[in-house]
Order: C-alpha cells, then sequence, then structure tokens
C-alpha cells in the first residue's frame, strides 16, 4: 500500500497473519507503521456530502464529519444524511449530525446559509 501521511508516500509492504499486522516495511517513519495498522485493522475516512435546507438562499449545504468514521459505516451513513432537511438559517460549524451512528462524531456544516431574501 501507499502511506498518505506526508508527502513522500512511501511504499509500504505490509505482512499480515490471521488480520494482524506482523511486520511493515519500506516507511520513511513511524507514522507508515500507524498507517498501514490502521488501514488494516479499522480502515476510517473523513465523510463529506451535502443536506438539504428548507428556506435558504441554496437548497442544499455542505456537510463534513469531524474525525473519520469507520470505512463500513459510510454509505449507512450517506443513507442517514439523505434524510434530514434543515431550516434556515444555517451556520458554519453548526451540528447537523450529533453521534452520526453511535460513533461518537458529529457531522459540522461547513458554510453558512441564509434565509431566503436576507443578507449574511
Amino acid at each position: 500500500m501507499i502511506c498518505i501521511t506526508c508527502p513522500r508516500g512511501c511504499a509500504l509492504d505490509v505482512t499480515v497473519e490471521d488480520n494482524k499486522v506482523i511486520k511493515v516495511e519500506g516507511n520513511s517513519c513511524a507514522r507508515g507503521v500507524d498507517y498501514a495498522i490502521g488501514e488494516v485493522t479499522d480502515p476510517r475516512r473523513m465523510v463529506t456530502t451535502t443536506v438539504r435546507v428548507k428556506g435558504g438562499i441554496h437548497p442544499l449545504v455542505p456537510v463534513y464529519t469531524e474525525k473519520p468514521i469507520p470505512k463500513p459505516q459510510i454509505f449507512e451513513f450517506l443513507a442517514e444524511a439523505r434524510k434530514i432537511e434543515l431550516t434556515a438559517p444555517v451556520k458554519y460549524g453548526d451540528v447537523v449530525m450529533e453521534n452520526v451512528l453511535g460513533t461518537g462524531i458529529n457531522v459540522l456544516a461547513s458554510r453558512n446559509i441564509p434565509l431566503k431574501g436576507k443578507a449574511s
């Protein structure tokens, strides 16, 4: 795998036995080992999407997870996000979803959406 924790992009050789990382080679720093272990044992990703907004100057607001969520839960999270409709105004940083899927991770608005007809 290619390590993405820094610009070097080290090519890592990872040895796995019984779903456990036994050895990581090719890393230039300790972060490569941590990255490889995380990718094998608990892969996570930051997720961005949009949520509907009623009465705003735009019909959608971009949102993001405040921390990476488990990769197997991404599609379930996106399905839940599609069910949400906020009411304007929406402020940058507003919590749109709290403790998404029981992960302890919140989903936040990433821009202001003022009421239609009002200046921000």
